[in-house]
Formats: structure tokens, sequence, C-alpha cells
């Protein structure tokens, strides 16, 4: 895995998301009561941006056709998807964010 330095937890305020490119992949960061979490931010179903959906809770919905996914761990919550998105390891040093990916 490659600990990249990503953004800082300044950047992405509480019930935000923010998208980062790391190695390529563009992976969004999702604040869910203070803790950042990293996923793929591209939706399994049709490959729709997840920046754009609304982030409710824990749980982000695709705002093409309404597929939802669990910020914390990628699984899907609500079809059409079926497959859950990727989720990345994040580590926090002060006000630095790091995803493993």
């Amino acid at each position: 895995m490659a600990r990249t330095r990503v953004a800082k937890v300044s950047e992405v305020a509480l019930g935000t998301t923010k998208q980062v490119i790391v190695d390529g992949t563009e992976v969004l960061l999702c604040n869910v009561a203070g803790k950042i979490y990293a996923i793929d931010d591209v939706c399994t179903h049709d490959g729709g941006p997840l920046e754009q959906g609304l982030l409710d809770g824990c749980e982000i919905e695709c705002p093409r056709h309404g597929a939802r996914f669990d910020v914390r761990t990628g699984e899907v919550i609500a079809l059409p998807a079926v497959v859950p998105v990727a989720s990345y390891a994040v580590t926090l040093e002060g006000d630095q964010i790091y995803v493993d990916l």
C-alpha cells in the first residue's frame, strides 16, 4: 500500500466530501461526525462521480440513479448498484490526512 498525504482535515468540513487524486485514482474523502473516510469516487452502477452526490450521515447517494453506499465500508445500501465501492484506510496526523491506496 502507498500511504499518501492527500489533504488537511480543515479542508473537509463536517458532513461534507472532498475529491482528491491518489496515484491517478479519484478518491472521495467524507467527514462523518468528525471522522474521515475514503472511498472510490465512482459509482459502481454506471461510473458516475459520487462527489456530486448527497452525503447523509454515513451514506452517500449517487446523483445519477440514486444508488447509496456506506462511506465507512463501501457497502451498497440501495440499488441500482450491487457491487460495493472500494474503501481505503485513512490515517490522521495532526491536521494532515493520509490515505493508503
